[in-house]
């Protein structure tokens, strides 16, 4: 009888058709006869009633459990159906990487800007139907990998690029210069600094004159001290670089970006904003590169959590910031010397990128690093003239101007 009710005892700790069971199974013991409960025979009853209704429980728990082995794979296929459906490539950790790692911020920081990679290119795309975006897949011997999507000479975009790069190894001694000199207190340990990095960057070239440059991107670093601790912070932004100024399109672009950063902190929009301004400072030509936006980097606080969610938001803020002014203005007609004011001040664009962007500092200084992608910013044609100085009062001279002093678009 102890046998028996010790293996009913431990059917009725499995999950519910076992423990079923298990119960059935006492219910058969306390009907038998006190004499027959007592006797061998009955104690053989007992125990063959109850393994017999133990072993039909472990069945009924056995199929249950591959029920549930099935649906859940089911939806695992289903959700990385829907994931790569989103995605234009597949991620640099891999799906099943990401799903086993989901609640880890680097997991949710790689799915966003793989989300973000998404969103943007077939935005672009379904403004430019003649043309495709080509989807480079790469690794990086040194560790990690990306995915650059470029579509190039088409009807409304000369040269569009949004890129993904998920990035760990070694830190270089010249990357770490870099970072210390932005007053980063970095202990290798034998020289070494263990870090990660993964961002989603974009340039957007349009051919239309009327139609601004844009540029955003959002990013996650991590390092590992000497002694295990973890520095992280975030960085990012969008900014917007007309040809010619269009005060709808400049509040449009600032109000869409105020709105993202009023949902966290009403003080960040104008932090950012200023920030924007002095970063994207051509110190050789006294002017800005555009009209600025957001722009934030070395951002370790409130939490990791509330900083993500903010990034987030900036990040869902890019589409509908930038797409309506594509749609105003791709078809408008413009003259040779609205093309050629293009070319110059695509120009700057390319001065700036190449002398002071951080960004492309950092990726050229970090072994490794895929050129292609990390210049993938330039735009496909540009133009250098001696001396060249526009007209005062024309459509020239007024961008200049606010390329020289910058306005406050949402006030």
């Amino acid at each position: 009888m102890a046998a028996a009710g010790q293996l009913l005892r431990g059917a009725a700790r499995a999950p519910p058709a076992l423990a079923l069971a298990a119960a059935a199974g006492r219910r058969a013991l306390g009907s038998l006869p006190p004499g027959v409960a007592a006797g061998r025979g009955g104690r053989r009853a007992a125990l063959a009633a109850a393994g017999a209704l133990g072993g039909l429980g472990l069945g009924l728990w056995r199929w249950q459990r591959a029920a549930v082995a099935a649906s859940e794979e089911d939806e695992d296929e289903e959700e990385e159906e829907e994931l790569r459906r989103r995605f234009m490539a597949p991620p640099v950790s891999g799906l099943r990487e990401l799903r086993r790692r989901r609640r880890e911020l680097r997991s949710r920081m790689e799915l966003l800007i793989m989300e973000t990679q998404g969103e943007v290119c077939r935005a672009l795309a379904a403004l430019d139907p003649g043309a495709a975006f080509a989807v480079d897949t790469w690794e990086r011997k040194e560790g990690g990998g990306g995915i650059s999507c470029v579509l190039q000479d088409g009807e409304v975009f000369e040269k569009a690029g949004v890129n993904v790069s998920v990035v760990f190894g070694l830190l270089s001694e010249e990357a770490a210069r870099q970072m210390r000199s932005r007053g980063k207190s970095l202990k290798a340990k034998d020289g070494k600094l263990p870090f990660c990095a993964m961002g989603v960057s974009s340039v957007i070239h349009p051919k239309n004159p009327h139609v601004p440059t844009m540029h955003f991107n959002y990013r996650y670093f991590e390092i590992e001290e000497a002694d295990g601790t973890k520095q992280w912070w975030f960085g990012g932004g969008t900014d917007l670089t007309p040809t010619y100024l269009n005060e709808e399109d400049a509040v449009h672009f600032h109000k869409t970006l105020k709105e993202a950063c009023d949902k966290h902190d009403l003080k960040l929009y104008p932090k950012y904003k200023k920030w924007c301004d002095d970063y994207f400072y051509i110190k050789h030509r006294g002017e800005r590169r555009g009209i600025g936006g957001i722009f934030f980097d070395d951002v370790d606080s409130p939490s990791k959590e509330e900083v993500f969610q903010f990034v987030k938001s900036c990040a869902k803020a890019v589409v509908p910031c930038y797409i309506p002014i594509v749609k105003r203005h791709c078809h408008d007609s413009f003259t040779p010397e609205e093309k050629l004011w293009q070319q110059l001040r695509r120009g700057r664009y390319v001065e700036f990128n190449l002398v002071y962007d951080r960004g492309t500092k950092f990726g050229l200084l970090t072994p490794g690093s895929r050129i292609e992608s990390i210049l993938m910013s330039l735009p496909l044609t540009a133009r250098w003239e001696y001396m060249h100085t526009p007209p005062e009062s024309s459509k020239e001279a007024e961008i200049l101007e606010v390329l020289r002093n910058p306005k406050d678009w949402v006030h």
